[in-house]
């Protein structure tokens, strides 16, 4: 499955167009004139003659081929689930028009004239009942009961949605990321740890990598420069760091997504189209979902095996916690599933209910490793995969990326066993129907991690136990 980011930059929220409603015409006397590819191998290679589209919000997967260099281009059409970058001309429909007048007689005359009488009788019962409330009073006093004068005490415990957000949402940021050349748009990010380390999306900070300008705003107002720590692209995950961070920082709890059941309730925090510290909720609708993902604006794609959820996620939502009914963070929303068409006048894509969250444990890993060497480290089998649209499996190409060899020489796949031309179908229990599913399922392993490999070759299931290597940096 191939979807978009949602990120660039954010367009102001519109409002929207008004309904139009045939108004009844006035008596004939008081008439008046009525006025939002996969394309790389399962090391981090490219094979030649192969690709794909897509990422999360991202619609559609093609086959055309890519780059033969790593990483991978991006799927030819996709938006991010946050405020990434890119936009364009779209809609959500035709635009209003005034219906024509319509003239006093006929259908609209009749019912001006029962609205006329429905408003004398109402008239008259409100009449009717000012005096019997009067005389009531009077007599024997008054018999509205009334509020106290803060409304009414209402109860919001912790597992509650608003006693969950009182507590997440100071500990979330709207990033704003800013290019030498003035362009880029706003994300999300949650406080990771109390030196100030804010964790978020790639495609969110990416234009300030280079020398850019960032920054992160709490939900006071207080907002604060900061730095980019690392960045991984294939992931989608990268790490920034607040300059002059304050003391009181309260990091949020990280949950177990190993855990996360189908049907479990689900908070998303972000500032889609630019409003910051929205909350929505919903469920996990599937777990396990391949994803790769791209801005469309030119940048590698990205690979994840995702939680799908159902909560409201749109451009400006990216780099923000998905977090549990307890609060605890389980994902890290990253891309949205999209019909194609954009809204508000732009090229970005709206919620349709297909969201998608890098899962916390894969993004804990890759964090750590940001904070500590400042590179991402991606596991790899060190074979070189097609990337057709495929459901049959990920068949190890001919040709590696580049023209180096298919499978690496003594590297994992190599000391397994694995040959060109063999398709791979299952990772361990997780079923493989593409090149860009295994990478995704690959990528939630850590190097060295050992895992058993089905593959079929002349028509025959065979199984092989791989200890996974590692690739350091996105390059």
């Amino acid at each position: 499955m191939s979807t978009e980011n949602e990120g660039t930059a954010v367009p102001p929220a519109p409002s929207a167009p008004p309904v139009p409603v045939d108004a009844p015409a006035a008596p004939a006397s008081q008439a008046q004139a009525p006025q939002g590819p996969y394309g790389q191998d399962a090391q981090g290679q490219v094979p030649q003659g192969q690709g794909a589209s897509g990422d999360a919000g991202h619609p559609g997967v093609s086959s055309s081929a890519p780059d033969p260099s790593w990483p991978p281009p991006p799927p030819p059409t996709a938006p991010y689930g946050d405020g990434g970058s890119g936009s364009g001309p779209g809609g959500w429909g035709s635009s209003y028009q005034q219906p024509a007048p319509k003239s006093g007689r006929g259908r609209g005359g009749l019912v001006a004239a029962v609205l006329v009488a429905a408003l004398v009788a109402g008239g008259m019962g409100g009449g009717l009942g000012y005096v019997l409330a009067k005389d009531n009073d009077e007599s024997t006093g008054s018999t509205t009961v009334s509020a106290s004068a803060n409304g009414g005490d209402v109860k919001r415990d912790p597992g509650t949605t608003a006693g969950v957000a009182a507590k997440a949402l100071p500990s979330t940021v709207t990033i704003e990321a800013e290019s030498n050349s003035g362009e880029g748009g706003t994300g999300t990010g949650f406080v990771f740890d109390k030196q100030g380390h804010i964790v978020t999306n790639n495609h969110v900070v990416a234009d300030a990598v280079d020398g850019g300008k960032l920054t992160a705003t709490f939900p006071t107002g207080k907002k604060y420069d900061a730095e980019v720590v690392g960045h991984a692209q294939g992931y989608d995950v990268a790490v920034i760091k607040l300059k002059d961070a304050p003391s009181d920082l309260n990091p949020l709890t990280l949950g177990d997504s190993d855990k996360v059941a189908v049907g479990d309730s689900t908070i998303a925090i972000g500032a889609p189209f630019g409003l910051s510290d929205t909350v929505t909720t919903g469920i996990i609708s599937a777990k396990n979902r391949p994803v790769a993902s791209s801005d469309g604006s030119g940048s590698q794609a990205s690979y994840m095996s995702a939680l799908q959820t159902d909560a409201s996620i749109n451009p400006g939502n990216s780099g923000g916690p998905l977090l549990d009914a307890r609060g605890n963070v389980i994902g890290i929303n990253s891309a949205i599933q999209s019909t194609g068409n954009g809204g508000f006048g732009t090229g970005q894509s709206g919620s349709i209910g297909l969201g998608f969250a890098i899962p916390i444990n894969q993004a804990k890993y890759v964090a750590q490793e940001l904070i500590k060497n400042g590179k991402p480290v991606y596991a790899k089998i060190g074979a070189s995969v097609s990337l057709d649209d495929s459901s049959d499996g990920a068949q190890i190409t001919d040709q590696g990326a580049g023209g180096a060899a298919p499978v690496e020489p003594g590297g994992p796949a190599a000391k397994a066993g694995l040959k060109p031309g063999d398709v791979i179908i299952k990772l361990d229990d997780r079923v493989i129907d593409s090149g860009p599913t295994l990478i995704g399922e690959i990528w939630t392993h850590q190097p060295g991690d050992k895992v058993t490999i089905t593959y079929e070759r002349d028509g025959k299931q065979r199984t092989a136990e791989v200890t996974l290597g590692s690739r350091v940096g996105d390059n």
